[in-house]
Parts: structure tokens; C-alpha cells; sequence
């Protein structure tokens, strides 16, 4: 073929060979797919409806040296680059245009080790396959909480779940992990080996080679564990959330919860009378035994009367699989973005209450997700990770089905989190950043005192910006 044409733009990309694609495919011992190939946009299609984009190349990797010679021929024929785990990433960055997407989606191998408590995924794992395997022995890694999440994405760039306040987030569990880096090198990252490397990918993003493995530790958790979930009246959402500030301010770190501001769906478990209201929904894990857990949620369940209670105590598995209906794959849009706070002030609650009347589709919702606990046991510089401090994350999550509806959604996010900066410090969490448009000005936010030092790793690491198709920290030259 003369040459690569990304079908969505009618662009040309660098010229390739048909030879040069010919050895590419038998280097990697897997699927290499072009436009117009079976399972082409199967492969090119992510989590988010919103994302449409037409690489040229879909590398299908199997091993760690087969992604470390995608990253060489990228490199060689000058093709931009974007690596997909799950998929799962809110902004679209596992896909690009005209580029090579690196898809680590055939890595699925799962080693668990009960006696040492860790356990080692490829980079293709979801956190649904990664916990059938751990609960198989009573164990989990703080994962997130929809179980079609990649592994990968959420934990470089933090990971939030159910487990948060007891055993940290997902990076502060990261033992190792093994990177293809922009040299064509497979490295091994740990406390021993590279320690700097690893110092930047707990939290840092893919900025730094793509992590074809991870090894975990590993919590006794399960398999089963009280879970709250209390659905209250939207209209009672003043009283409660003072309550609700009140009960988290002194939680035990067993004890993880958050506020959501949602509509109930129209269709069974929920009861025909609550179906399409508005509701103040608390969710609550507690991380240790069930008996305990009754007691210690209890007064969740009592913040008001509740039009409904599914409070009981659940598989771990099952828990972990609650919101997936919520989050259906390659059909719904979503665009989310987030702000830390300090506090859960009087007037944070009118602001939430006003912006989540506001919301102009049902599907969409607030989260006030409480932190705390072990994500503050660690200080800002031990890991690249930095903003372990805030009590609150605020969550703002536009999630609807129809293209003509992306104006009013995005505009309604972006409103929302405007306002509520002016009560916080403005820093995101990066695995709900929007679509970065803030550009470096956001990364040195959340970044904070450890931003000099990412940028001298990314030098060191990849000086070219050869992975760049994320949240980008630059090499030092390009930084402003």
C-alpha cells in the first residue's frame, strides 16, 4: 500500500511500506488491524460514545516485548501513539486518530499468591477479572468501582474505590510493575529496581512506558462485606447532607462512603413509586467484618426516612459490580470532571443541591465521595500522587445517549465545577478530568511540589514526549 489514510479526517499519515506493516505483524506474533479488516472497529471503539476516532494501526499485543516493538515501530514511522488497557478512560486517550493505538487488551494473565498477599495482572486485566481471582482467597486490591474499569489507567492515575479510606488508593498498592519505556527497553520498577520510576508511576500517569504488569498487594477482604445503599429524597438532600458531614467526620477508616445526587431508573430493583425521582443516594462499604459493619452503618440508614433500603450484607464481587448498569459500554456519552474540598460547607451543599436541579439529562449525577483515612497516611512526595490532603472529592458526571444533547451536558459539568472552585484549591482528579483542556496549567495543579521532579523523569524517561496521548506531563524543554 503507498500509503496510511485516516478515513475520519482524509489526512495523510507517514508513508509505509506494505513490507514494513508485513514484518511489523510478524514481530508481534498478533492481531495488527488496518481500517477495513475484520474486528477493525470493534477494536477502535471505547467505553465512551463520545469518542471516534480511526487509528491506523491496532497492534494487538500478547507480551511485554511485543508492546516494546509497537513503541519502536511507532517511533520509526513517526506514528502517533495511544496504549489501551481497559478502554475505560473517561477522555478517550486509549484511541487517536491516523496513529498506532498499542492495545494491550489480549494481556489478561492472572497470578495470585495467597501466602504473600500479592498478586500480578497484565495490563489488559478489568477490575471485575482481577477481583474473581483475588476473592477466590478472601483477598482484593483497592480497586474502583465499576468492574469493566481497566486495571491500568485507573491506578496510574490513582484509583478511587470502595476499599479507599482502609488500604489507600490503587497506586499506594502498586509492589511492581513492568515497563516497555520510549528506548524499547522492558524495565522492571519497584522500591529496588528503578525506584524512581517507580516513584512516578504511582500516580503519575502513562507518561512514563506502558506498564504491561502490575503486581498488587493484596487485603483480606470478603467474600462478603456490609454494604449500605440508602436511597433518600432529593428534597430532604439539605438536612441530610449536614448529617451525612456530621457521621463522616468521624467514621472509622473501615468505613467508606459518598453522596450521590442521581434519578432512579425506570425498571425493577426499584419500586414503581421511586422510579424517575430524584434521590439522594449514601453507598457505604465497611472493610472488615460483617457484624461490625451492621453497627457501624447504621446511622447512614437513619439520615432521614428512606424511600428505599438495599443495605445488607453483599459479596464483595457483587458490590463491586453495583454501577456497572449505570455505565454501559460504547453507547452512552460521558464528560466528567471533579474538584477537591476541604470542606463540606453549608454552602457547598446549596451549590451541589442547585447544580444537581440543574441537571439536563436523568442519567447524569453529583458525587461527594469522602477521602481521608489511609489515603493520608502517606505524605504528598511519597509518591507522584500528591493531593492526599482534601476530604472531598466532588464528582460531576454528564452521562446521556444522544449526540444533540452534548452541548447542554458538557456546559452543565463545566458550570457546575466552575462554581465550585472558588470553595477549593481547583485541583482534579485526574481520572475525571474532562477532556484536559486546561492543558499543563491543570497537571501543575494536581501535581503541586511534585511536578519539577515528574518533568525531570519524563526527560529522563522519554525525552521525545513519545507518550504524550494522556494526562501529558512534558519533558522539562517543552514545559512553560
Amino acid at each position: 500500500m503507498p500509503e496510511l489514510r485516516n478515513p475520519s479526517t482524509g489526512t495523510t499519515e507517514p508513508y509505509l511500506e506494505e513490507p514494513a506493516v508485513q514484518k511489523f505483524k510478524s514481530e508481534i506474533q498478533g492481531e495488527v488491524l488496518r481500517p477495513g479488516d475484520p474486528g477493525y472497529n470493534q477494536a477502535r471503539h471505547v467505553w465512551n460514545g463520545m469518542i471516534d476516532r480511526h487509528p491506523a494501526l491496532i497492534a494487538r499485543c500478547r507480551t511485554s516485548e511485543h508492546v516494546a516493538e509497537a513503541v519502536r515501530f511507532a517511533q520509526e514511522h513517526n506514528l502517533s501513539m495511544a496504549v489501551r488497557g481497559g478502554g475505560h478512560g473517561v477522555s478517550g486517550l486509549a484511541v487517536c486518530d491516523g496513529g498506532l493505538v498499542v492495545d494491550l487488551t489480549p494481556m489478561k494473565e492472572i497470578r495470585v499468591d495467597p501466602k504473600s498477599r500479592s498478586a500480578r495482572a497484565e495490563g489488559g486485566v478489568t477490575w471485575g477479572e482481577l477481583d474473581l481471582a483475588t476473592q477466590a482467597h478472601s483477598l482484593a486490591v483497592p480497586g474502583g468501582m465499576v468492574s469493566e474499569t481497566g486495571i491500568a489507567g485507573l491506578t496510574l492515575n490513582g484509583g478511587l474505590g470502595w476499599l479507599r479510606r482502609r488500604y489507600g488508593l490503587s497506586c499506594d498498592n502498586l509492589l511492581s510493575a513492568e515497563v516497555a519505556t520510549a528506548d524499547g527497553r522492558v524495565l522492571t520498577a519497584s522500591d529496588r529496581e528503578n525506584p524512581d520510576l517507580f516513584w512516578a508511576l504511582r500516580g503519575g500517569g502513562g507518561n512514563f512506558g506502558v506498564v504491561t504488569s502490575f503486581e498488587f498487594r493484596l487485603h483480606p477482604v470478603g467474600p462478603e462485606v456490609m454494604f449500605g445503599l440508602i436511597l433518600y429524597p432529593a428534597e430532604r438532600a439539605r438536612d441530610i447532607l449536614p448529617s451525612y458531614r456530621s457521621y463522616a467526620a468521624n467514621a472509622p477508616d473501615e468505613v467508606t462512603s459518598l453522596a450521590i445526587f442521581a434519578t432512579v431508573p425506570r425498571h425493577p430493583p426499584f419500586e414503581p413509586n421511586v422510579q424517575g425521582r430524584s434521590v439522594l443516594i449514601v453507598g457505604a462499604c465497611y472493610a472488615d467484618s460483617v457484624r461490625d459493619g451492621e453497627r457501624a452503618l447504621a446511622p447512614l440508614r437513619k439520615l432521614a426516612d428512606p424511600l428505599m433500603d438495599f443495605s445488607s450484607p453483599t459479596p464483595y464481587v457483587q458490590m463491586q459490580k453495583v454501577f456497572d448498569e449505570d455505565y454501559p459500554p460504547g453507547r452512552r456519552r460521558y464528560y466528567w470532571k471533579s474538584v477537591y474540598e476541604d470542606r463540606l460547607s453549608d454552602e457547598v451543599i446549596d451549590r451541589l443541591i442547585a447544580h444537581a436541579e440543574k441537571r439536563p439529562s436523568p442519567l447524569s449525577t453529583i458525587a461527594v465521595w469522602h477521602l481521608g483515612g489511609a489515603i493520608r497516611r502517606l505524605r504528598p512526595q511519597e509518591t507522584a500522587f500528591h493531593h492526599r490532603a482534601a476530604a472531598y472529592l466532588i464528582g460531576c458526571e454528564a452521562n446521556w445517549d444522544l449526540p444533540e444533547d452534548d452541548v447542554s451536558n458538557v456546559l452543565w459539568v463545566r458550570n457546575c465545577i466552575s462554581d465550585l472552585r472558588r470553595f477549593s484549591d481547583g485541583v482534579v482528579y485526574l481520572n475525571f478530568p474532562g477532556f484536559l483542556e486546561e492543558g499543563e496549567d491543570m497537571m501543575r495543579a494536581a501535581y503541586g511540589a511534585n511536578y519539577e521532579r515528574l518533568m525531570a523523569l519524563k526527560t529522563q524517561y522519554d525525552p521525545a514526549n513519545v507518550f504524550h496521548l494522556n494526562q501529558n506531563i512534558k519533558p522539562l524543554y517543552m514545559a512553560k
